[in-house]
């Protein structure tokens, strides 16, 4: 479900305090069996070549109601722009050796049925300095069709300096 094209532009024209963003998730790594393995890129809509959020996410399976999203930066995410665009041969360039855990940012996504995940980070666990943050949280609800994110970054005194306030983006997947 979270593999695929997805855009907040139906979310943007309801409501201008949300941005149109575009989400896209491509699978990677396919020959490490029994592993699962996206790479991620998120962007403004209109600015598709500048994304400002390039991740790697490995989703670990932890028993039959619980799959781990763990989050890795890129040590040279310039490099791997437009990542997603070569389908089949995707993350064929990247190796192991050219991602970083992001401790602490991991998502435990608790599955609600056979239709629905949902999780969070844990509060004060994930880093951040982005725009005088001290941490960030993050919560997903994960739909076949739907993929809703909510981060926010605190800085030291508990206040909210980057993220949405009212709640989620809502991320409708426009394909795969």
């Amino acid at each position: 479900m979270m593999s695929g094209k997805f855009n907040s532009k139906a979310q943007s024209e309801r409501d201008s305090d949300y941005y149109h963003i575009s989400l896209i998730m491509t699978p990677i790594w396919k020959e490490k069996k029994g592993e699962y393995w996206l790479y991620v890129e998120q962007a403004v809509a209109s600015l598709m070549d500048k994304p400002y959020r390039q991740r790697i996410y490995q989703l670990v399976q932890i028993d039959d109601q619980h799959i781990e999203s763990r989050v890795y930066t890129l040590k040279n995410p310039e490099k791997t722009i437009g990542e997603w665009k070569k389908k089949k041969k995707a993350g064929r360039t990247l190796t192991l050796s050219d991602i970083e855990l992001k401790d602490g940012c991991a998502i435990l996504l608790s599955k609600i049925d056979h239709k629905q995940y949902a999780g969070e980070t844990g509060k004060n666990g994930c880093p951040s300095n982005l725009r005088g943050a001290n941490y960030a949280t993050s919560k997903v609800k994960i739909f076949p069709k739907l993929l809703e994110s909510w981060d926010q970054g605190f800085d030291t005194k508990e206040a909210q300096v980057w993220g949405a306030t009212k709640g989620p983006y809502q991320f409708i997947k426009t394909g795969k």
